[in-house]
């Protein structure tokens, strides 16, 4: 009987894991930094999406975090250049903002998210300047990652003068099983 209750204890530990997979709530912000000198980056690639599926707009949803842009549109200090909220069902996905043009938007990139203990995301996006003709004049990069994230909770990704303000929810209830009191009994 011990070992059905160090068992028991040994398979709540390790639970977690096996809710890793899901859809995720997730809503960012991406905003230049007006105070730090903007830094062109090479050109955002053909690739920007690095092959991760587009963003279903029927995956889009409303937005909470109004408050919060309502507070960086009023200094000085920061141009909110995108925000959005979805839910994501795969680890990846790729998102352009504003009208494409030959494969290009004028703000493109993906999110990968990955569930542990805590949350990782990895984040590349572009914020391009086209000409007439939808070829990309120049670029500026938001390349960062975090693998500490803790769901639910608005993390800030500094990248220099391009940031992030990112908030990732595992979507729905999902709840670890209960042993079955039996078992705790004995």
């Amino acid at each position: 009987m011990r070992a059905i209750r160090c068992l028991t204890l040994l398979l709540t530990l390790i639970a977690p894991a096996a809710f890793a997979a899901g859809p995720y709530q997730v809503e960012m912000i991406l905003v230049r930094q007006n105070a730090v000198p903007a830094v062109t980056s090479p050109f955002a690639p053909e690739d920007w999406s690095a092959s991760a599926p587009r963003l279903d707009p029927h995956a889009e949803r409303p937005l909470a975090l109004e408050d919060e842009v309502t507070r960086l549109q009023a200094t000085a200090d920061y141009t909110v250049l995108l925000h959005k909220a979805w839910q994501q069902e795969g680890n990846s996905v790729a998102l352009g903002a504003g009208e494409e043009q030959f494969g290009h938007f004028p703000i493109e990139g993906n999110l990968k998210i990955e569930e542990d203990r805590f949350i990782k995301v990895d984040a590349n996006f572009w914020v391009n300047q086209l000409d007439g003709n939808g070829s990309v004049l120049r670029s500026e990069q938001f390349s960062q990652s975090n693998k500490n994230m803790k769901a639910g909770q608005l993390t800030f990704l500094d990248g220099g003068h391009l940031a992030l303000l990112l908030k990732v929810s595992p979507a729905g209830m999902r709840k670890m099983p209960l042993p079955d009191p039996e078992l705790m009994e004995q």
